[in-house]
C-alpha cells in the first residue's frame, strides 16, 4: 500500500467517505426512530416490572445511518484534522526561524519579502476580477424569486447572525486595528489559537532577525535548536500522513450525512456553478500559466507534486491544517528551497485568500442581484478593493471567509442578511476555495524560488529524492 502515490490514497479515501455516507443516509428515518420505540417500550415495562433504579430515560438502541456517521467516524476525521492543526504553529516557528536566519542578510529578507507580498496582491486581484467577471455574466441572482430567497433565509439566517456580529465587531475596532493586530501583546496567548496566526509570523519574523544581527558564535545554539526543531516537525508531519486516507475517509462521509436537504441546494445551483467555473479557472488556467510563463515547468508536473496538498486542503477546508503538508510538497516534490518555502508558505497561508476573494467577489454580487440591486462601476471596483483587503485579514480556517464577507457586502451596501442566502452551500465551496488559496501559496513560492535563483529542476529533485531514500 505505501508503494501506491499519497494522492492516489488520498483520492480512494475520498471516494470511499462519499459512498459510505451516501450508503449511511439511505436507512430509514422512520423505521429507526420506530424500532427505537419499540426497545424504549420494552426497557420501560422491564424497568417498570423490576421496580429498578434503571428507570431512568432509557437511550435509544437503534439509531439513523447519519448519525451513526456522525458518532463513530466523524471524530476520526476530527482527529486528524486536530493532528494537523497541532503542529502548524511549531511548523511557523521552527520553519520561518530557520529560514529568515538563513538568509544572513536582512537585505534578502526584505527583497523577498517584497516579492512575496506583490505577487499575493496581484493573484488577488486577478481572482476578484474573474469572479466579478462571471458572475455579471451569468447573473444567478436574478434566478431566485422571493418565495425561494425568502425560505433560504429562513433557514440559515440564525446561523448567519454569528457571522454578521463577529464582523460588525472587526467594523467598530477602526481603520487602522488591523495594523494593531499584527504586533501581539502576548505570544503565548497568540500562539494558542491558529487563528492568531499573523501575529505569531509577525513575532517570529522580528526573532529571525534579531538572531541575524547578533554575533554568529551567539546565535549559533539558537539557530542549531529550531533546525532540529523543524526536522522533528517534518517527520511528525510523514507520520501524520500515514492516517491522511482513513482521516479524510471520515471527513467526507460525515459531510454528506450531515448535507442538508437536496431541494435547497438546486435553488443555489447556478451560484454555486459560478464560483466552481471561477476556482477552476484559477487552478487550472491560471496558476499553470503562470509555473509555464515564469517557473518555465510544466503544468502536470505541478499537479502530480502539490496534488495530496490539494486533496487535503479539499477535506479540511482550513489552510492553516493543510500548511504542514503544503511545505513538504513544495520543498520535496516541486523543488522549492526551505529558505524561500518557509518564509513564502507561511506569510501565504494567512494573506494569499485567492479562492477566498473570488467567493466574496461572486457571493457579494449575486446577494445584489438576488435583492434587485444594481451595481455599477464604482459598486464593482469597491469589491475588488474590499474582498483583497478583506482576504488578507481571512484566518486560515474554515468559515472565516463569511465573516469577511460581511465587510465586502457593507461596502456595497447589501443587505447584511442575504448571508443566509448562501449559507446552505458555503460548506462545499469552503473547500473548493481552500484548494484554490493552497494552489495559490505553492504558485507564488515557485514565482519568488525562480526570481531569486532557489528553485531547482526536476532532474535535481529526482536526485535528492533517490538520496533520501538511502
Amino acid at each position: 500500500m505505501n508503494k501506491i502515490p499519497l494522492h492516489w490514497r488520498i483520492l480512494v479515501g475520498m471516494a470511499l467517505g462519499i459512498a459510505f455516507g451516501c450508503i449511511a443516509i439511505q436507512f430509514n428515518p422512520a423505521e429507526s426512530q420506530k424500532d427505537a420505540s419499540q426497545q424504549v417500550e420494552s426497557v420501560h415495562e422491564t424497568t417498570n416490572s423490576e421496580q429498578t433504579f434503571g428507570a431512568a430515560e432509557p437511550t435509544k438502541v437503534f439509531r439513523t445511518g447519519s448519525n451513526f456517521v456522525i458518532d463513530w467516524i466523524k471524530p476520526f476525521g476530527t482527529i486528524f484534522i486536530n493532528s494537523l492543526k497541532l503542529i502548524a504553529i511549531p511548523l511557523i516557528i521552527a520553519s520561518l526561524i530557520k529560514g529568515v536566519s538563513d538568509l544572513k542578510d536582512i537585505s534578502k529578507l526584505s527583497s523577498m519579502g517584497l516579492r512575496t507580498v506583490g505577487l499575493y496582491l496581484c493573484t488577488t486581484v486577478v481572482a476578484v476580477s474573474i469572479g466579478l467577471l462571471i458572475v455579471n455574466i451569468a447573473q444567478p441572482g436574478k434566478l431566485i424569486d422571493e418565495q425561494t430567497r425568502e425560505t433560504l433565509v429562513e433557514e440559515s439566517l440564525e446561523k448567519a447572525q454569528s457571522k454578521i456580529s463577529a464582523a460588525n465587531d472587526t467594523k467598530d475596532k477602526g481603520p487602522l486595528q488591523p495594523l494593531v493586530d499584527l504586533i501581539p501583546g502576548n505570544i503565548f496567548s497568540a500562539a494558542s489559537s491558529n487563528g492568531n496566526m499573523l501575529q505569531v509570523i509577525c513575532f517570529v519574523i522580528f526573532f529571525g532577525i534579531g538572531l541575524i544581527l547578533i554575533p554568529e558564535e551567539q546565535a549559533r545554539p539558537v539557530k542549531m535548536f529550531f533546525d532540529s526543531l523543524n526536522a522533528v516537525i517534518l517527520k511528525l508531519i510523514d507520520l501524520i500522513m500515514l492516517a491522511a486516507p482513513l482521516g479524510v475517509f471520515a471527513l467526507m462521509a460525515s459531510l454528506v450525512a450531515e448535507t442538508p436537504s437536496l431541494d435547497v441546494f438546486q435553488a443555489l445551483l447556478s451560484y454555486g456553478i459560478c464560483v466552481l467555473i471561477g476556482l477552476g479557472l484559477m487552478i487550472f488556467v491560471f496558476y499553470p500559466s503562470l509555473i509555464m510563463i515564469f517557473a518555465r515547468r510544466n503544468y502536470l508536473w505541478f499537479f502530480r507534486g502539490i496534488s495530496p496538498a490539494q486533496m487535503l486542503a479539499f477535506s479540511t477546508s482550513s489552510s492553516a491544517a493543510t500548511l504542514p503538508v503544503t511545505m513538504e510538497r513544495v520543498e520535496e516534490h516541486l523543488g522549492v528551497d526551505d529558505e524561500v518555502s518557509s518564509f513564502v508558505l507561511p506569510v501565504g497561508a494567512t494573506v494569499n485568500m485567492d479562492g477566498t476573494s473570488l467567493y466574496q467577489a461572486v457571493a457579494a454580487v449575486f446577494i445584489a442581484q438576488a435583492y434587485g440591486m444594481d451595481l455599477g462601476l464604482n459598486g464593482q471596483l469597491s469589491i475588488v478593493v474590499t474582498a483583497t483587503l478583506a482576504s488578507i485579514g481571512s484566518a486560515a480556517v474554515p468559515g472565516a471567509g463569511m465573516v469577511m464577507l460581511v465587510i465586502v457586502l457593507g461596502a456595497i451596501g447589501a443587505p447584511e442578511a442575504g448571508l443566509a442566502l448562501i449559507f446552505a452551500v458555503d460548506r462545499i465551496l469552503d473547500m473548493a476555495r481552500t484548494v484554490v488559496n493552497v494552489t495559490g501559496d505553492a504558485s507564488v513560492s515557485m514565482l519568488v524560488a525562480q526570481s531569486v535563483g532557489k528553485l531547482k529542476t526536476p532532474e535535481e529533485i529526482t536526485q535528492h529524492q533517490a538520496v533520501d531514500q538511502r
